[in-house]
């Protein structure tokens, strides 16, 4: 019986890998240029490792572009962009039914503390987790299995009666190289990604009732 559920949270309660890839593409369009999903996929759901956008656009168009200054306008198209996303389909109801069952609640995500914490906050969730683990308390992100194993042993539930709800490869990863169970919820972005450790697989939480999934761990 499932003691507790940890949520990633970039693609899993807020949709934030559609906009941010939105973005990029958005300035590759701009100057002539195009930023393939295989290309993107590589930072999606941990750290990006050796992903370089900025690189890839000045060696197919030669544009040297003022970084710092993109950077700024880019953060800024995001986050207004992710301003007009609600909790993605399932979410809430997972979450008052897990709390109903007396379950622990959790995030652990590899963004910053403060991403995490302030949409979690405006969005009007944050009070429903008893513990958020970040990138601001670990060395290493996903695919690295400690996020996972932080959250759970702050909810003082075991690995193998954990749940991760998740929508990359990585943070899929994560949750499995922690012991914990893992249901994939792939997003737009991640959804060609290949899931075949997942428990569970799903088109959106909304496809299963928190108790029918509840029953299959």
């Amino acid at each position: 019986m499932l003691q507790a559920i940890v949520f990633d949270f970039d693609g899993t309660i807020l949709e934030t890998e559609g906009p941010d890839f939105q973005s990029w593409q958005e300035i590759f369009d701009a100057h002539g240029g195009e930023l393939t999903l295989d290309e993107w996929i590589q930072c999606v759901g941990g750290a990006p490792v050796g992903f370089d956008p900025f690189a890839i656009l000045e060696g197919q168009t030669g544009v040297v572009l003022d970084r710092i200054a993109t950077h700024l306008a880019r953060r800024k198209r995001v986050v207004d962009l992710i301003e007009q996303q609600s909790p993605m389909p399932g979410v809430e109801a997972l979450i008052a039914a897990a709390q109903a069952a007396g379950m622990g609640l959790a995030v652990a995500s590899s963004s910053p503390s403060v991403w995490v914490e302030g949409n979690l906050q405006r969005l009007g969730l944050r009070h429903h987790f008893q513990a958020v683990r970040t990138a601001d308390d670990v060395e290493r992100v996903k695919p690295d299995p400690t996020l996972y194993r932080l959250a759970a042993a702050a909810l003082g539930s075991s690995p193998e009666r954990t749940l991760a709800i998740e929508d990359s490869r990585t943070g899929m990863l994560a949750a499995k190289g922690a012991g914990l169970h893992c249901v994939v919820v792939p997003n737009s972005v991640t959804q060609f990604s290949d899931f075949s450790q997942a428990d569970l697989r799903l088109n959106s939480l909304a496809d299963l009732t928190p108790q029918a999934l509840f029953e299959r761990f």
